[in-house]
């Protein structure tokens, strides 16, 4: 299928060929008839992507601080590919969708197939959306018409918040598409509308409407003209569509108010705010966020869990249905706001000369015949036949982009395929690395005989489901960390090993740093007990994150605190016996990310893992530290160790985690049929040690492995 994207690096705007995403639970899959061209929003992102490297840091002044802060903890050359990978990610364009339901996932039962409907999809022929993120088109209002609803419903809220009363006067500042909806919106609700627009052309459209718009120039004062048109007694409310960096705006909009009056921003605009300007009117003022409760909350938008009716009234997809309804009762006219529609193929016509576009609002026009819909693109045309160790990889996240595929390409490993959710990031990645197909379907790569070893880099939760499909497959498995979420999930990844003759390994790949295997030689192998401390610095990550919920990510310990067990279990020589655990502060729960473990191993050895996410980010990520028989080595995250009674002084060298010795290890065990890279029963004495810690959490006592 094709979908439209921008290239951040090159600031091309693409119409990409990318396989068809698969239909997930909770979500629905739609084929795309029409989408509606934000000229805002998308001629910000296509402007971003032309700009230079300096312009775009000038642009996002906070993600230089990010970056500096990278270069001070990590080092210059690992923070400049960082920043590199993110520009070589495209941006998929558009959010303002309108198709019909061509598939239906698990647990949707207010869709089917074959219903018209709108959602927050993007400029792709096939898109897969959340249940709550679409609404059903009614059967007056046109495909045309129903693009327009998720900006409709930006609007909305933004008038929402507003709170207009029948009779109010409100102005409207910027009748761009959201502006004009709004002034629509608004004298529906009974408001007497003042809308202000440099564009003639804008308002003259809303002047049809009766709207009382204004076309103001450089030399207008905007906030004389209104006191005029309200007698001196300034506006009810205000509400800023419009998008600049200038603080003009807020501050006219605080002079144009009656005093108590309300001002509610949904553009982008200069926000330097003169205390002087509110204080003396006791103005309210507020940021309108997109379509409505709900939005950015992964419980109800990905979770598909809906906020009860009789609490909030309307959610985004609520307010999805009010502007439909306002389409279908003639209340909203989006039909004159229509300045062209244009075939999918003749996109250039649009984002080649976005800046000049002169237009209210463009329609993208899909075909009526559905281009041959695949689940995987040929990308890269390669010969795998008679070749020995073959990947397939399934997950194109962000770690797989920083670090497994670069590896693996230093490698010369043969990859055939990459699987991602939507399609997009996979098929790019493919492109940069080589890869020959690109696929939504991860069961291509199961069936095919041709690939040897799968390695799966997906959420956690999906991990174990995938190890033991990948298993019975009979292929040979690396997945990330962490191996499995819960003891269930364990059991199952066990009891499938054990019917197959593939090698299961895990990316603990701590062990196969430099200066830890150098450690370990120092330590040598006589199963004498050693204390281990590990400290990770690790930052904090908000309550909200897939990391944080012990469902999707199985909690900060499970899903990375395990790297440190792994690490202890090799330096010790031996498994852990039992665990316990304690979090900080006095009221916690499970998914609690500032914990100390402690771990007794069976030989005698111990080891404690401070796992903190409150510690200041200039400090090292990770630190370990051994004693044994009277001598201490240091290791500092992993870029320099320092023995004291250990031969040698030491190392230090450039961050060396272990990533490219980890997958030399595994691709030449996979083509040479040799053992796992870690032992097996090290890898689920870890995974079981990791769950206990949690569990320990609960009970307040020590978990037996």
């Amino acid at each position: 299928m094709k979908q439209i994207i921008q290239d951040l690096k090159s600031g091309e705007t693409i119409l990409e060929e990318v396989p068809v995403p698969q239909v997930r639970s909770g979500h629905i899959l739609i084929r795309t008839h029409r989408s509606l061209v934000s000229l805002g929003t998308e001629r910000m992102l296509v402007n971003f992507g032309k700009a230079g490297y300096i312009s775009k840091a000038r642009q996002q002044p906070e993600k230089v601080k990010q970056v500096l802060q990278k270069v001070k903890s990590d080092g210059l050359k690992p923070t400049v590919e960082a920043v590199m990978r993110k520009l070589n990610d495209p941006l998929p364009l558009g959010y303002c969708n309108a198709g019909e339901v061509v598939a239906v996932g698990k647990g949707v039962s207010d869709f089917k197939v074959g219903d018209r409907v709108i959602s927050n999809g993007h400029h792709a022929e096939v898109v897969c959306v959340p249940k709550n993120l679409a609404a059903k088109i009614p059967d007056e209002v046109s495909y045309e018409e129903a693009s327009f609803t998720v900006i409709g419903a930006i609007a909305l809220q933004g008038v929402r918040l507003l709170d207009p009363t029948f009779g109010e006067t409100i102005v409207v500042t910027g009748l761009g598409l959201i502006g004009l909806m709004a002034a629509q919106l608004l004298m529906a609700n009974g408001c007497e509308v003042i809308g202000l627009d440099f564009d003639p052309q804008k308002v003259a459209l809303a002047k049809s409407w009766g709207v009382n718009a204004i076309a103001v120039t450089d030399t207008t004062n905007p906030v004389a003209l209104v006191e005029n048109l309200t007698g001196g007694a300034g506006a009810d409310g205000v509400l800023i569509t419009a998008s600049t960096k200038s603080d003009e705006v807020i501050s006219q909009a605080a002079q144009m108010s009656r005093k108590r009056g309300r001002i509610v921003l949904v553009g982008v605009i200069g926000l330097n705010i003169q205390r002087s300007d509110f204080y003396e009117k006791e103005l309210s003022f507020q940021v309108s966020c997109s379509y409505g409760p709900g939005r950015y909350d992964e419980e109800y938008e990905t979770k598909g869990n809906d906020y009860p009716m009789p609490y909030v009234r309307w959610t985004e997809k609520r307010n999805f249905e009010a502007v439909l309804n306002a389409v279908a009762k003639g209340r909203l006219d989006v039909k004159g706001l229509i300045s062209e529609e244009i075939e999918l193929d003749d996109y250039g016509n649009i984002y080649n000369n976005i800046d000049k576009a002169k237009g209210i609002a463009y329609v993208l026009k899909y075909p009526a015949t559905a281009r041959q819909e695949n689940t995987n693109v040929l990308v890269t045309d390669k010969q795998f036949e008679g070749k020995k160790g073959v990947l397939g990889v399934i997950g194109a996240g962000n770690f797989t982009k920083a670090m497994i595929l670069p590896t693996l390409k230093k490698l010369n490993a043969d990859i055939k395929y990459i699987a991602s959710a939507r399609g997009l990031s996979g098929t790019t990645t493919a492109k940069k690395y080589g890869i020959a197909n690109s696929t939504t379907n991860y069961s291509d790569i199961l069936s095919d005989n041709e690939v040897d070893a799968v390695l799966i880099t997906t959420r956690h939760n999906q991990h174990a489901t995938q190890v033991v499909e990948a298993l019975q497959a009979g292929k040979h498995v690396f997945v990330e960390k962490p191996l499995a979420i819960n003891r269930t999930e364990l059991a199952e990844i066990v009891a499938a090993w054990q019917q197959q003759n593939s090698m299961l390994t895990v990316g603990f790949n701590r062990r196969f740093s430099p200066f830890i295997q150098d450690a370990k030689k120092q330590l040598g192998n006589d199963n004498t007990p050693i204390n281990v401390i590990a400290t990770m610095n690790a930052g904090f990550i908000p309550a909200d994150h897939w990391v944080q919920d012990m469902e999707t990510g199985g909690g900060r310990i499970i899903g990375e605190a395990c790297h440190l067990i792994d690490l202890m279990t090799f330096l010790t020589g031996s498994l852990v016996d039992s665990v316990v655990a304690n979090a900080f502060g006095t009221n916690f729960e499970e998914n609690t990310d500032n914990v100390s473990i402690l771990l007794r191993y069976r030989n005698g050895s111990q080891g404690v893992i401070n796992y903190f996410p409150n510690g200041n980010k200039a400090y090292s990520k990770e630190r370990v530290e051994v004693y044994s028989q009277n001598r201490t080595m240091i290791i500092d995250n992993f870029r320099q160790s320092k023995y004291y009674g250990f031969k040698g002084s030491g190392m230090k060298k450039s961050q060396d985690k272990g990533h490219y010795e980890q997958f030399r290890r595994f691709v030449e065990s996979v083509k040479s049929g040799g053992g796992a890279t870690i032992p097996f029963e090290e890898v689920i004495n870890t995974t079981e040690a990791s769950i206990a810690a949690v569990e320990s959490l609960t009970t307040g006592g020590w978990v037996k492995i």
